[in-house]
């Protein structure tokens, strides 16, 4: 069965401008605005949404009645969200290091890249099942983590891979496996 995955990446929040890690925070005017002017986008047969607030406002701006998918939610940065990669640097250089280098670990406390991995491995696997196309919006970790499971990547490559607010990503699956797909 072939299914048609479009991601995109919610629009920026202030946290993202001030490199913290995220709480549940609103969008930014700029970036409603921004997702209101984006080119329309193909009819789909699902739209699921990241729960957090910022990937509701994005699918409200873009015009989408997405229902929320706790699957989609961002990774939990346990204890260090709300607060910034630099103070967390400065207090706890080594736990930072560790989570940075050995996607295994979870020293913050919540999940570690490996289990975010898997988890949204499940989710598209479930989607391919369902075939169709799909639009989900959601967070850049989320689909950093779904390009690493697409190209069999390790986890260790989920910090190659910019992925920028309203960004899009097109993935489709024949039933067997996922690829990229890029257009014009």
């Amino acid at each position: 069965m072939n299914t048609r995955l479009t991601w995109i990446c919610h629009g920026a929040t202030a946290a993202s401008r001030k490199g913290l890690f995220p709480l549940d925070e609103p969008l930014e005017d700029k970036a409603a605005e921004e997702a209101a002017g984006m080119a329309a986008l193909p009819r789909a047969d699902r739209l699921v949404t990241s729960p957090a607030l910022r990937a509701r406002q994005t699918a409200e701006a873009l015009g989408l009645q997405a229902q929320p998918d706790p699957a989609l939610r961002d990774c939990d940065h346990g204890r260090w969200a709300g607060r910034s990669i630099a103070a967390i640097e400065a207090e706890e250089p080594e736990n930072l290091m560790a989570w940075m280098s050995d996607p295994a670990a979870a020293p913050h406390g919540g999940e570690s890249l490996v289990d975010l991995g898997t988890r949204i491995a499940g989710w598209m696997d479930n989607e391919s099942a369902l075939g169709g196309h799909v639009i989900a919006i959601s967070h850049a970790a989320v689909i950093r983590a779904a390009i690493a499971h697409v190209l069999r990547a390790q986890s260790s490559s989920f910090w190659l891979v910019d992925v920028e607010p309203l960004g899009m990503v097109r993935m489709t699956s024949n039933g067997r496996r996922w690829s990229l797909r890029f257009q014009h």
